[in-house]
């Protein structure tokens, strides 16, 4: 079934339809990872996202149950060059084509991908629609320039209400911003008892909870269509560990006064090199971030940069300077792409330990 892609800007290609066949908008971008398309598909940070597939094979070892990043995908399209119709691997339940069609996610192949790519390199990420050939390309070029997208992503991907994953450790609550299954799955590997928020929850809710530490999920969007989240932030900063990813290390800034811009494609993909300044050791991370923190704003801020990123010097990680604090751009917990940075989850246990201890040190002032 021939299908189309549209880009504002008036480009469109014509290639083959798989997945579900309604029409969809959403902004055009690119990952560059060559495995682990299961996991984006199902990244709730791709929420409202038509995804570019720069490896030129998608689908070639099937979907199965287990490489999940969230039950119900909220991406809006796939765009592949070839989608393999005939996957070959001993875990494969489902075929790429089903897998859509099932999840109602419309899908277009036979795009030259590489050229897009470069255009979006070029002219940074674009709307686009994914829709019938019937469609007037340059009509539905117009209605996208005219169409302004949605900016309530993450209500629409955060659980609506708490629930716990019992654990025997640290108890930590997990503000879900868009929370990839793969955060979760760390800190229960190490015993914590994690109850799980919505994006909305209030310092004081949090703090009734009596946790030893606070994570700060991924998530979509521009972090600043987030206002709750950041005084949330504020009022906890100080009181309790805090562990910050992606989207949860762009609203750790703005709690602390710094500022964040839009990158011009930003960066998704698992080969993303990141340097840590203390030691300069090089880690490849797992990114998917269209917003970044500006590194002159932290100036007048109690933060200091940790991490920056080797492609383009963009900031990678923070820290606070007085309170127990630290936050990444990347995702440690990988999912799809390599577990380089996996010790963060354990450098967030020895904080909420050490912070235990010293309060443990302190004299008691109730009598």
């Amino acid at each position: 079934m021939k299908r189309q892609l549209v880009l504002e800007n008036g480009t469109y290609w014509i290639g083959e339809g798989f997945g579900s066949e309604q029409d969809i908008v959403g902004e055009v971008v690119f990952t560059t990872g060559m495995t682990g398309y299961q996991e984006t598909l199902s990244d709730p940070s791709y929420c409202g996202q038509i995804v570019i597939f720069t490896y030129p094979l998608i689908g070639n070892y099937g979907v199965n149950r287990d490489d999940f990043e969230s039950i119900h995908p909220s991406i809006h399209g796939i765009i592949v060059k070839e989608a393999c119709p005939y996957p070959s691997n001993f875990r494969c339940e489902m075929t790429f084509d089903e897998f859509l069609k099932a999840k109602k996610i419309p899908g277009i192949s036979g795009v030259d991908t590489r050229s897009l790519t470069k255009m979006i390199r070029q002219y940074g990420t674009l709307k686009g629609a994914i829709c019938s050939i019937d469609q007037d390309p340059h009509q539905m070029a117009e209605y996208l320039k005219n169409t302004e997208l949605p900016r309530d992503q993450v209500a629409k991907v955060s659980t609506k209400k708490p629930y716990p994953s019992p654990g025997r450790g640290n108890r930590v609550v997990l503000i879900d911003f868009g929370m990839k299954h793969g955060i979760l799955r760390e800190l229960n590997k190490r015993d914590c008892d994690v109850v799980v928020v919505p994006y909305n929850t209030s310092a004081e809710e949090i703090l009734l909870l009596k946790p030893d530490g606070v994570m700060l999920s991924n998530g979509p969007g521009d972090p600043k269509d987030v206002p709750c989240a950041i005084e949330m932030i504020k009022k906890i900063i100080g009181k309790i560990p805090i562990f910050g990813i992606c989207l949860g290390h762009q609203l750790f800034a703005l709690a602390n006064g710094a500022e964040t811009e839009k990158m011009k494609f930003g960066h998704r993909g698992s080969n993303h090199p990141v340097k840590e300044l203390a030691t300069n050791k090089v880690s490849i991370t797992s990114q998917n971030h269209s917003y970044t923190v500006k590194i002159d704003s932290l100036v007048h801020t109690d933060l200091e940069v940790t991490h920056v990123a080797l492609n383009d010097g963009t900031v990678e990680g923070l820290k606070h300077k007085y309170f127990p604090a630290f936050t990444v751009q990347y995702h440690p917990e990988a999912s799809p792409g390599p577990e380089d940075a996996n010790s963060l989850f354990d450098q967030f246990i020895a904080l909420m330990d050490e912070y235990k201890e010293k309060a443990g040190d302190e004299p008691c002032l109730n009598v």
